[in-house]
């Protein structure tokens, strides 16, 4: 005797070893032998053979129309045999019942099924629902299938244009466009990006750069709501202080002012003022849910994202010739010494004299016309000779405060290197469209301007984070334990040294309107300067407060992103002013394995032919081709300048940066669609207290 049953959700027949009330012992045709409850045996029989009765069931299930078979059906429950009967004759065969068995339960849209060979059929709209999804099915299968052959024949569909970004890098995988662009990938054998790439998919490499950004980290746009920048109403005093801002000409966010008193007396009183924002906006309120959202301003050549909207941000900038509410820091100082006697921290309002832009300014504003009264330029702006005392006293004093750090970090601050402004001609303010002519200039690093601003935040934000920790009033401070080599800069509650920098803590605070943390932080400062000694208690944020800790969290993954995307965008300006410049050769120093730098653009590529070359060797490098998208640049070594110098790592390698944290190459865009994306981005550049 033979048996057809049901195990796992399949149908089987075998040959009946020995049976019982309960079960059977069934011999299957491969000769596997398996225990079958007596629930699950549907049909016995004797003839013809189990393979020959499976055969001939699958051949009569293909036949079955099951419209015909779902209109047959009765409304109450059914057995298969029932219909077998009722659709094919009373007399139906067992190879037409047992390929009714297999018709039905391959139908779950027509029949739902009820267990041990029974079923019930569906109701008129389940049915009409079920068969209109599988229709619908049917048709994007096709879909599927023609978008495949365009994009396999070097064409991209607009409907997966329409989707590029979010199949790369935010896919949903049921989506059909995701779906055709894998099995396209497979059939091409190319990888997603480079299909689409020889599809002609991305129309623009600086598009494409700038709408992954988006999507990543701004998938609702960069806009803002309407909302009004609160009004400060505590009545301040004015400052004696006459104030001056030194930025570049396209900042707007003009966070911090100097100010310098009683030169020549034998007391200096240096003032450093920071707009107060935490003045009047508030923990909780709706404009810092905005400025906790984005955590701090986005740059990239051309064009920024503001942390807060602008008419926020012009509601609290220093500007020029405005009485503006600011929290200060007063240094008193030996004015032959330059000895810090005493600090001190008033909310208030100051006068601001002068936007200086150092970028206008730094041809002026040497050392020699710092160091040297005698010494002229033909032109110098009246604004900026009324300047000359202070600057020249903020200058030594940058370059005393600069010293003592150094003596504390163990070794001189160096800067071999230039930083470079990127200028894009006809911008003016807009999104860029990838198509601008770059401009590239030179900005010599710790030029006057920039270290008398640098020195004085970095004051401000070590005093005032030394203060915050004797207040018990809790900040969000920057750390290294050490400048080992692998010892990364870290943020916490903890007021602990700065190795890299040289000072015992250091809280970012003089940027309230471009960094969230230093809002947050300026918070804390406001209720030190209120409350003093009881400041733990009024102010905002307690000790072991979790909201810090999340704050830190999500500013070290925001910032770290918004610093990739920067460094990206520098990448493809420079690889932009390298094709409109047509430069086919640079001058270049050999600093790790295979990889250059450009003496004279800040362009780091790897190179063949580098081979045996001794580190910090000079050479001249062929550029090869540039792929705008990867972001990619290969070079080849053409001639052997000098014969190099290992000790040279000496002075580059205490220059504040690893080297390992320049782009150094393409960036990773390739995508596995099979799990989702893979990039990497460039390594949040280290502290620069200068705005």
């Amino acid at each position: 005797m033979h048996l057809l049953f049901e195990e796992t959700g399949k149908f089987l027949a075998g040959r009946a070893l020995s049976e019982t009330d309960t079960s059977a012992q069934v011999e299957l045709d491969s000769g596997k032998r398996v225990k079958v409850k007596a629930a699950n045996i549907l049909l016995k029989f004797d003839k013809p053979e189990p393979a020959q009765l499976m055969a001939a069931a699958q051949a009569v299930a293909s036949g079955i129309e099951l419209d015909m078979a779902w209109e047959f059906a009765p409304e109450e429950e059914f057995g298969f045999a029932e219909l077998a009967r009722d659709y094919f004759s009373e007399q139906a065969t067992l190879s037409e019942q047992a390929g009714m068995l297999l018709a039905l339960f391959e139908a779950p849209h027509y029949f739902r099924r009820a267990g041990k060979g029974r079923f019930r059929k569906a109701s008129k709209d389940i049915l009409a629902q079920a068969l209109a999804a599988i229709e619908k099915k049917k048709q994007i299968a096709l879909q599927i299938e023609d978008w495949v052959k365009e994009l396999s024949a070097g064409t991209c569909p607009q409907a997966i244009r329409d989707q590029l970004y979010k199949i790369l890098f935010k896919p949903d995988k049921n989506a059909p466009e995701y779906k055709a662009v894998v099995e396209a990938s497979r059939a091409t054998h190319l990888g997603p990006l480079e299909l689409l790439i020889k599809a002609g998919a991305i129309d623009s490499p600086y598009q494409f750069h700038w709408r992954r950004f988006l999507l990543e980290n701004f998938p609702k746009g960069t806009g803002f709501p309407t909302l009004e920048a609160p009004r400060i109403t505590e009545d301040l005093p004015l400052a004696s202080a006459q104030a001056f801002s030194i930025d570049d000409s396209a900042t707007t966010e003009i966070d911090d002012a100097l100010s310098v008193q009683g030169l020549g007396t034998g007391t200096v009183l240096l003032g450093i003022h920071i707009a107060a924002p935490g003045l009047a906006i508030t923990p909780g309120s709706a404009i810092d849910h905005l400025g906790r959202a984005r955590l701090s301003t986005v740059y990239m050549p051309g064009y920024k994202i503001t942390m807060l909207p602008d008419e926020v941000v012009q509601a609290y900038t220093l500007m020029e010739g405005k009485d503006c509410p600011a929290v200060s820091l007063y240094v008193t100082l030996d004015e032959a010494t330059l000895e810090i006697k005493t600090t001190e921290t008033k909310l208030e309002r100051v006068h601001i004299s002068a936007n200086l832009r150092h970028d206008q300014l730094d041809d002026v504003v040497t050392t020699d016309w710092l160091e040297d009264p005698a010494f002229t330029h033909q032109i110098d702006p009246q604004t900026l000779l009324d300047k000359r005392e202070q600057l020249s006293f903020l200058y030594r004093l940058a370059k005393d405060l600069k010293a003592k750090r150094e003596l504390v970090r163990g070794k001189p601050e160096t800067f071999n290197r230039p930083d470079y402004n990127y200028r894009l001609v006809g911008n003016n303010g807009a999104v860029p469209d990838g198509s601008e002519q770059v401009h590239i200039s030179v900005r010599q690093r710790g030029a006057p301007l920039d270290l008398i601003v640098s020195e004085a935040m970095i004051l401000a934000n070590s005093t005032w984070g030394g203060w915050m920790a004797e207040l018990g009033v809790p900040g969000i401070y920057r750390s290294q334990a050490s400048m080992a080599p692998g010892v990364k800069v870290r943020m916490g509650t903890k007021a602990l040294p700065h190795a890299g920098m040289g000072v015992k803590s250091y809280a970012w605070s003089s940027s309230p309107l471009r960094r969230y943390t230093d809002l947050v932080n300026q918070w804390q400062i406001i209720a030190c300067a209120r409350h003093g000694k009881t400041a733990a208690l009024a102010a905002p944020f307690k000790p072991k407060d979790v909201e810090l800790f999340a704050i830190i969290s999500s500013f070290d993954a925001a910032y770290a992103a918004y610093n990739g995307f920067q460094n990206a965008m520098e990448r493809f300006w420079v690889l932009k002013y390298v094709q409109q410049q047509g430069i086919t050769e640079v001058e270049a120093t050999l600093f790790k394995d295979n990889l250059v730098r450009a003496d004279h653009l800040p362009l780091v590529l790897p190179v063949a032919g580098a081979q045996g070359l001794p580190r910090w060797a000079q050479v001249m490098v062929r550029l090869g081709d540039i792929d705008e998208v990867s972001l990619d640049i290969h070079g080849t070594v053409t001639a052997h300048l000098d014969g190099g110098a290992d000790d040279k790592s000496a002075a580059d390698a205490d220059s504040g940066e690893d080297d390992e944290d320049t782009l150094a190459g393409p960036i990773a865009i390739a995508v596995d669609l099979d799990e989702g994306e893979k990039s990497s981005v460039v390594s949040a550049p280290g502290d620069n207290p200068a705005p």
